[in-house]
């Protein structure tokens, strides 16, 4: 974020500033070529204009001066002479037959149609290729006085014309064009487009004179499109007086070649000085930044109980400071780490003994009585009897215990086989059952339709049955009941040990499946312990859902197997 606020106002500058170069630097070569446009065609208007001042010149002197057809002859020659901008100069009558003319043969000039254009009274025809395949119009002035009654024309030679614009250079590939106001192609400053003047091609739908047309009031345009050899810079002014428009057309890879050059020298220089900048910035933040990534790797090997770990901060400042009460933190959470596994083992030895004391020393008293009693009624059959029931009894709870407490360190590997949970769970209930009649308890029986096959240990499951029964028993009062239930979900058989006893709080939820925790006042607090272990490692769950003063509710669930044991497939 840092890197960011520090470069991305660098970038924002140097993006406008490139932008800014790029369109200030196009604006002028535009301006420039329009300049060129402008002063092409001032040239041509001059050109032209001048041309129809000499025609108007030889028409002032053949009006009113009463010259002999020899001495018009002369005139017209000389002027032809004078100015080779006409190559004929021709008097025709009211009905247009020639009179006198410059032209030793047949006169070719004609009195223009109706519809040409005109310049100060005088009449300029379409433009057309001669014999010589050079470009040429006729310019008509009518004459009217006493003795002259009729038109002097002058075929106007526009080779000079096509010099003019042959002259015109922009850069290296740069070309002028002159177009009439007709379309018509006039003169190509590109030799490979000349043949166009001569076939006489029209322009009309040039994307310059379009744009012309569409703007009638402007006297230039300027605009970027794409032709045959590629993206172009075009530039058009317009002749006002003849209604010609000039066009300069340049590749825009040489047009904007410099304002290009100077945008990939910024971006270089940009890009060099953001690259310095984020190195001595990575340098500096590195500096900044790996006392802090140490503190925070540190952290996390802590949180994951590496309490050896201990960070190196070369740092004589806060950041140090901070390194240093890192490490003296760790060393202290070693030494209260040790206290409280001294205090846990303590606490849990004393909550073994009190257990084993508790569920051990009535059994042994048993015993004991049992054993100052046989004393003195050893001869006593039935009371031998009752002895050796007693002591059996008392010796198997003994057993019961010792058995829970080894198979809680060391679980012994269980027997997996294909087994109906519905017919265990029922030889279950059924041994059951005057327990719980005698605690005025109602055990209740719920199974799903057909057997129920799971893969599994029926001794391990029978204790975890039996333990959760004996749970749901000892926590249900008289006249509350106890519910076995099984379900098929999707693929898995599903077991529910219901009771509506006390229930359990919400904040011992969480705990109750932990060693040596129990909610009763006596016990070791193995049984759910076991229970969660054994269920594990048949490959289920066990979840257990309470309210307290409503009810326990446990849930194991089992994966269902198509297999089925090895006698009742041979059925």
């Amino acid at each position: 974020m840092m890197a960011a606020a520090a470069v991305m106002p660098l970038l924002a500058y140097g993006a406008v500033s490139m932008y800014s170069l790029r369109t200030g630097a196009q604006a002028t070569v535009v301006q420039g070529n329009l300049n060129v446009a402008r002063q092409v065609s001032e040239q041509i208007d001059l050109y032209v204009t001048s041309s129809v001042k000499i025609l108007k010149a030889v028409a002032a002197d053949l009006q009113q001066t009463g010259l002999a057809s020899w001495q018009q002859d002369r005139i017209l020659k000389n002027y032809v002479l004078e100015f080779p901008e006409f190559k004929e100069l021709t008097l025709l009558d009211e009905n247009g037959n020639p009179e006198v003319s410059s032209r030793l043969g047949k006169p070719s000039a004609t009195v223009p149609d109706s519809e040409s254009a005109r310049i100060d009274d005088v009449m300029i025809s379409r433009f057309s290729v001669d014999n010589d395949l050079l470009p040429t119009a006729v310019l008509a002035i009518r004459l009217s006085d006493s003795q002259n009654e009729g038109w002097l024309v002058g075929r106007l030679n526009l080779e000079e014309l096509w010099r003019m614009v042959d002259r015109i250079r922009v850069g290296e590939k740069g070309f002028a064009s002159v177009i009439t106001g007709e379309g018509q192609l006039l003169a190509h400053g590109d030799p490979n487009e000349k043949s166009r003047v001569a076939r006489g091609d029209r322009m009309s739908d040039h994307p310059l004179m379009r744009l012309m047309n569409d703007h009638k009031a402007d006297q230039t345009v300027s605009a970027e499109y794409a032709d045959p050899r590629g993206p172009v810079l075009g530039v058009a002014a317009r002749i006002p007086s003849l209604g010609w428009t000039v066009l300069v057309e340049q590749p825009q890879s040489e047009a904007f070649a410099i304002p290009f050059a100077l945008q990939r020298q910024l971006e270089i220089a940009i890009a060099l000085a953001l690259l310095a900048m984020l190195a001595v910035g990575y340098l500096w933040g590195r500096s900044f930044i790996n006392p802090i990534l140490a503190l925070t790797r540190g952290t996390r090997e802590l949180a994951a109980g590496h309490l050896d770990q201990r960070v190196v901060v070369d740092s004589t400042g806060e950041l140090g400071q901070l390194g240093d009460a890192f490490n003296n933190m760790a060393d202290r959470l070693v030494e209260l780490q040790e206290n409280v596994r001294k205090t846990e083992r303590q606490a849990v030895f004393g909550r073994v003994a009190v257990g084993l004391v508790h569920d051990l020393s009535h059994p042994i008293q048993n015993i004991g009585n049992s054993c100052k009693l046989i004393v003195k009624m050893f001869d006593d059959m039935d009371y031998r009897e009752s002895f050796k029931r007693t002591v059996d009894r008392e010796f198997e709870q003994v057993k019961r215990v010792l058995e829970d407490l080894r198979n809680l360190a060391k679980p012994k590997p269980l027997e997996k086989y294909p087994l109906d949970v519905n017919k265990a769970l029922h030889g279950l209930a059924e041994s059951m059952l005057a327990s719980a009649e005698s605690s005025g308890i109602s055990l209740e029986t719920e199974f799903v339709f057909g057997p129920l096959w799971i893969e599994g240990d029926l001794y391990a499951l029978n204790r975890v049955h039996r333990n959760l029964l004996t749970n749901a028993l000892q926590a249900t009062l008289p006249r509350g009941r106890v519910i076995i239930r099984t379900m098929r979900t999707g693929e898995q058989a599903v077991i529910e040990i219901a009771d509506t006893g006390s229930g359990i709080p919400a904040e011992r939820l969480n705990t109750i499946f932990d060693d040596y925790y129990t909610t009763k006042k006596q016990g070791l607090g193995l049984g759910l312990a076991l229970s969660k272990k054994l269920v594990e490692q048949l490959g289920g769950t066990i979840s257990v859902t309470s309210q307290v003063a409503a009810g326990t509710t446990f849930t194991l669930q089992f994966p269902m197997t198509k297999a089925r044991p090895s006698q009742l497939a041979a059925v």
